[in-house]
């Protein structure tokens, strides 16, 4: 199963680039034998700041067709580390051809984003920085493969 991240905003140099990296790189290997990845990262930037609308356009035509849709939103579900790889093992058992991540810009998610979703999902009720939003979904998708892999890194 492909695995997409598509965020409104680039990551450009800095440790939270660094971190992207090694985590991508991560999951293309671990995730492998699991059929799980790799990951590509989409960046998009609205036109201007605040539009929302042409954001939510931008990330819901990054999503390839017959996708499992998934927003970041501080509303959204919280799901344990378990949850997610649980989730990520039973979609690609069901034949789901792909996942996307959405991250959404500065000023939150567009109505029309939030009722494409499949899914909403929380890191949390705080507001973060983008920039760690991306490496944080990096790191649970690294761990969640991980968790189905049987690696140790993952520790209750």
């Amino acid at each position: 199963m492909k695995i997409r991240v598509a965020a409104i905003g680039r990551v450009r140099g800095g440790p939270e680039a660094h971190l992207c990296e090694d985590y991508l790189s991560r999951v293309g290997v671990a995730g492998r034998m699991l059929s799980l990845g790799p990951i590509d990262v989409v960046e998009g930037e609205a036109p201007r700041a605040g539009d929302k609308a042409r954001e939510a356009e931008l990330l819901i035509g990054a999503a390839p067709a017959g996708a499992r849709r998934i927003l970041l939103d501080e509303r959204g579900d919280e799901w344990p580390s378990r949850t997610l790889a649980e989730k990520l093992g039973r979609w690609r058992d069901a034949g789901t051809s792909s996942v996307c991540f959405w991250i959404a810009g500065p000023d939150g998610a567009a109505p029309e984003l939030k009722a494409a979703a499949d899914d909403k999902l929380a890191f949390g009720r705080q507001t973060w920085p983008h920039k760690l939003v991306r490496v944080m979904l990096l790191e649970q998708i690294y761990r969640a493969v991980t968790i189905l892999g049987g690696n140790p890194y993952h520790r209750d």
